[in-house]
């Protein structure tokens, strides 16, 4: 047999394009219909395992077979011919094909893995197996036979019969691994996971650290729940909201940014500990760790305070890490991360000077601070009105954030950005607020939360007056502020990006890597190529 015949594709050739290939497809389908073989018809095949248990257990029996053999050649061969007794049924997708005359081989992946199938005509009849030799790659089908090692070593399997259970009406495209069309990648994402397996494995990792975290909070007695998507009125946080308009009740209505409000409603009305993973919806721009729809997950529980909820994100993360990775130690992009050893916890003062050679306390006005920005030439947005805590923040994020690699707390935040913390008793200038940064990304939020009515009410005002100088219809959430009027207990609150973190833990560079069906620009109408979308950098 030539090596030209062994490799000769079954589909159609390369030259035609895409349309072509397709409408030869099609002419192919209307012939199964004609002869009352049309594949859209079936309803079910009944499987039996899957591709990658199959090759384990085969492994397994065929090692015991000749363990017990004990160098007996007959003994191996009579055993082996046991196994081959064992029926089984497979269903995936073609993926690759070697033509051999009356014998073929095609590759079939499933959910799990790929496995080689032996088809020949004498097998599974003269009819089929011309039927058979009309298919495509990428079309479903059924298998039903035996395992073996082919004399090459691989394990597959020897079909009796096989059916086509789905006609693929496109042909997949050729070259995949080597594509470097991002844009189409994500646009077409069920293509991406056909051809793509080290893709899916993304996915399922991702699965598995909600999963993960799910079971770390529930163990703490924390509560899961849902809270409304939709809200009545734009609040005054910094987050520009998607908008949409409720029909029946002739209302405006905003899609959330946070799940924040509703939940620290719940520790009001008596529950000690509770958390939601949340789809949440901002419009605005995109980058490589920014997309306007994510998912956070917020956590709130009673009388802790910001202490506590760094006691137990570092926990859950280092918990996290070692049963999703196997290890405390991971690399991301190349660099080596330990999530296992203490994290380093500063105040936002202490990392300024630490990383910036400036200390906050020499500033005795709001005028020495901006005096010592301008002198190092650090911008800060506030101008002639920045106070010490703007230029503090300022400082920050030029000097600090880019060195955060190793996973690091930054705490005691200033006032001026931290709306909803509580203010330190010690030193009302700062709050008990921290964010989280490993890669020199920010991973997460977390507060002492303000209960104080009074002070929440006179800080929305600040809020929603900034927002509507900007052109925004905000307003004060008054219903919250009712609820802190109940009373709220002293409170402890954390929120964190789900994608962010599982980009870390999956090693992967975007956070369109991550999300199934990442926000894409739409295609032209008229079948154009599709437009590229640039990612900004962050």
């Amino acid at each position: 047999m030539s090596e030209q015949n062994k490799n000769m594709p079954l589909e159609v050739p390369e030259t035609l394009d895409v349309h072509e290939q397709k409408r030869i497809r099609i002419e192919k389908l209307m012939a199964l219909q004609q002869d009352g073989a049309d594949p859209y018809q079936i309803t079910k095949f009944p499987v039996s395992a899957h591709n990658a248990d199959l090759k384990a257990k085969y492994e397994k029996e065929e090692a015991e077979v000749i363990a017990a053999a004990n160098g007996d050649e007959e003994a191996v061969n009579a055993g082996l011919e046991k196994l081959h007794e064992t029926t089984v049924t497979v269903a995936g997708r073609i993926m690759s094909w070697r033509d051999m005359g009356k014998a073929n081989f095609i590759d079939l992946r499933d959910s799990t893995d790929r496995m080689q199938i032996y088809v020949r005509m004498n097998d599974i009849g003269k009819e089929a197996f011309q039927a058979f030799k009309k298919w495509d790659i990428g079309d479903i089908v059924g298998v039903t036979g035996f395992v073996f090692r082919t004399k090459k070593g691989e394990i597959s399997i020897h079909a009796k019969s096989i059916q086509l259970l789905s006609k693929a009406l496109l042909p997949l495209p050729e070259k995949w691994h080597g594509l470097k069309d991002q844009d189409m990648r994500y646009r077409q994402r069920y293509v991406d996971l056909i051809v793509n397996p080290d893709v899916k494995d993304t996915f399922v990792k991702r699965s598995m650290i909600l999963r993960e975290i799910r079971s770390y909070l529930d163990n703490l007695g924390y509560l899961e729940v849902d809270t409304p998507v939709l809200h009545s009125l734009e609040i005054g946080a910094a987050a520009r909201p998607f908008k949409t308009h409720h029909n029946a009740l002739d209302l405006d209505m905003y899609l959330r940014i946070e799940t924040e409000l509703y939940l620290k409603r719940l520790i009001v009305g008596g529950f000690d500990k509770v958390y939601e993973v949340g789809r949440i919806f901002r419009n605005e721009g995109m980058d490589t760790s920014h997309n306007p729809e994510f998912t956070s997950i917020e956590m709130y529980q009673s009388y802790t305070d910001y202490i506590g909820m760094m006691d137990l994100i570092e926990e859950m993360y280092r918990t996290l890490t070692r049963k999703v990775c196997g290890t405390d130690v991971i690399t991301y992009q190349g660099v080596e991360i330990n999530m296992g050893a203490p994290w380093e916890r500063l105040t936002m003062v202490e990392s300024v000077k630490k990383y910036a050679g400036v200390d906050y306390n020499d500033w005795a006005t709001d005028e020495d601070a901006r005096a010592c920005a301008k002198a190092k030439g650090v911008e800060v947005d506030e101008g002639e009105q920045a106070t010490k805590g703007h230029v503090l923040i300022a400082f920050f994020d030029a000097f600090v954030e880019e060195k955060l690699i190793q996973p690091t707390i930054i705490y005691d935040y200033p006032v001026e950005n931290s709306p909803l913390a509580k203010r330190k008793p010690s030193d009302p200038a700062f709050t008990e607020r921290f964010e989280y940064f490993i890669y020199a990304r920010e991973m997460g939020n977390a507060f002492s939360e303000l209960n104080d009515p009074i002070d929440q009410k006179e800080r929305f005002v600040k809020q929603v007056n900034a927002k509507r100088a900007q052109g925004a219809n905000a307003e004060v959430d008054e219903d919250f502020v009712t609820a802190l009027e109940y009373g709220m207990p002293p409170t402890g609150g954390l929120g964190f990006g789900l994608d962010r973190l599982v980009m870390l833990l999956t090693d992967s560079a975007s956070i369109r890597d991550v999300l199934l069906f990442p926000t894409m620009k739409p295609l032209p109408v008229n079948g154009g190529r599709p437009v590229k979308e640039e990612e900004d950098e962050e």
